[in-house]
């Protein structure tokens, strides 16, 4: 089984380019404008044992949004694609991953169905993780991601008062509820409608 995708995505606003392979060791080729995007990208690659090289360009001197957005939406439908028909997958996985003060709890459905929720008791318009990175774009990753690989994700930081160390354990709790989720354990369809 081929589980691997190459989307790319450029508007007047970003570039983005993404190539991944879902049984892969975890290496990654990260290039993005951010250092914390790149970062969390590297640690998604490593904790859910997904190849993945990303290639992504955008109007940063305006602000992140638009690059952070458009990096999760080519993501998300790499993830799609690699996926497929979704036989065989265990379809649902599960993390909590502590740093330092923070946990993070996130859990993921290959469902089919895009939903987000986001729950982190913080004030993430304000709070800064990296210079002028705010918390919130951390919400549109995923949401972003969400949308695009039609996946059920529900993210809970349990308790964080260090935005650095809740934005990292978040990517890394998602990254090990993906390696489980997408493992295959079986050559079923996942679902009792026989379909995802």
């Amino acid at each position: 089984m081929n589980r691997t995708a190459t989307i790319t995505r450029t508007t007047k606003e970003t570039s983005v380019a993404v190539t991944v392979d879902l049984d892969g060791t975890g290496t990654s080729r990260i290039q993005t404008p951010i250092g914390f995007l790149s970062h969390m990208l590297d640690a998604i690659a490593r904790h859910s044992r997904v190849d993945l090289a990303i290639v992504a360009a955008g109007d940063t001197d305006i602000d992140y949004h638009h690059t952070v957005e458009d990096t999760g939406l080519v993501l998300g439908e790499a993830f799609a694609a690699a996926l497929g028909d979704k036989r065989g997958i265990r379809r649902f996985g599960s993390a909590y991953v502590p740093l330092d003060e923070s946990l993070a709890r996130v859990v993921v459905d290959f469902s089919g169905r895009p939903f987000l929720v986001f729950e982190a008791p913080i004030d993430r318009e304000m709070l800064l993780i990296h210079k002028d990175f705010p918390f919130a774009l951390v919400e549109e990753f995923f949401k972003s991601f969400a949308n695009k690989c039609a996946c059920n994700i529900h993210v809970d930081l349990i308790r964080g008062r260090n935005g650095h160390h809740a934005a990292e354990a978040i990517f890394k709790a998602f990254a090990i509820a993906v390696r489980e989720a997408k493992s295959v354990v079986t050559s079923d369809i996942p679902s009792t409608k026989g379909v995802l």
